[in-house]
């Protein structure tokens, strides 16, 4: 095929960024770097607009916006996985003492309820703790990537002028996902966070995914071979980081699994199925995906 340009958003990471400086090249075209000031404005732009041609993506809202018919699709790279036990927080007043404590109470997300943090997050009370999701109330700080999502009946917006982290310290709600707050009287709900993802991950195989790359599934078409070119660059430059990884986390992930940011569906497929699982019991999904349905390669 002849070569092109591709305009492209990605995050500069260690296993990215012989992409980004062209050390690694696909062999069929050139990567267009467009710099966004939030990884997640390109989230928004791509399934809104249409503005990439190829574009990192949450997870959970690629699933949204393939059930919602969004002409592109996922080849299997993602380029950003992390443990989400740390991302539940709870004020210390509010009589929260285990998570099934939050049940029947009000809880933060920030921004959207198809956030994958969020998503993975509640999956962790429900699998792991044994809560029921449907009983909370969940509070919105913002709107959703897929414009034709709609929520279930137990996900609200936030009141007009409120903050989360400020309703959280004042005990407003019991409990947020992925807020950042310094407050005395806000702690984690999952003690020794880290500890329990690397737990989970020895015990469950459960590496939890966030990010995904999508491509316009007009180019996917006029070029057959160009999901396995990016494919394999995207698997090169990573092989050039894992190479010299010294990230602390990577290493204790690499001790259990070997390879710390696997690529493709079958060593994701654990991880892959139990996202769509869990997007289906949280109501971000409404009809059944097939992981393999999901991705080209």
């Amino acid at each position: 095929m002849e070569r092109r340009r591709l305009k492209t958003a990605l995050v500069a990471r260690g296993h990215t960024q012989a992409l980004i400086d062209g050390s690694v090249r696909p062999r069929s075209c050139d990567f267009a770097f467009e710099e966004v000031p939030a990884i997640i404005q390109a989230f928004r732009r791509m399934v809104r607009g249409l503005e990439f041609d190829v574009a990192e993506l949450a997870v959970t809202t690629y699933l949204c916006a393939r059930a919602h018919g969004k002409p592109f699709t996922a080849i299997p790279v993602f380029p950003m996985r992390a443990f989400h036990h740390g991302a539940i927080l709870h004020h210390t007043g509010s009589g929260i003492r285990t998570p099934k404590d939050l049940e029947g109470r009000r809880v933060g997300v920030n921004r959207g309820y198809t956030v994958t943090t969020g998503v993975w997050a509640r999956g962790i009370l429900q699998h792991q703790y044994g809560v029921d999701l449907n009983s909370i109330t969940w509070v919105l700080s913002g709107d959703e990537h897929v414009a034709e999502w709609r929520p279930p009946v137990n996900v609200v917006s936030i009141e007009p002028g409120k903050k989360m982290e400020e309703m959280l310290i004042a005990g407003e709600i019991a409990a947020a996902i992925g807020v950042h707050v310094d407050s005395p009287d806000v702690k984690p709900l999952i003690p020794n966070a880290a500890a329990a993802g690397l737990d989970a991950l020895r015990s469950r195989g459960l590496y939890p995914i966030n990010h995904t790359v999508v491509v316009k599934n007009d180019l996917l078409n006029a070029y057959p071979g160009l999901a396995r070119d990016l494919f394999e660059a995207f698997t090169d430059a990573k092989r050039l980081y894992i190479d010299r990884v010294d990230d602390p986390m990577l290493l204790e992930v690499q001790e259990i699994i070997g390879d710390p940011l696997p690529y493709g569906v079958e060593p994701n497929r654990k991880m892959l199925e139990a996202l769509v699982q869990y997007a289906g019991e949280q109501g971000i999904i409404r009809q059944s995906l097939d992981v393999d349905d999901l991705f080209v390669s």
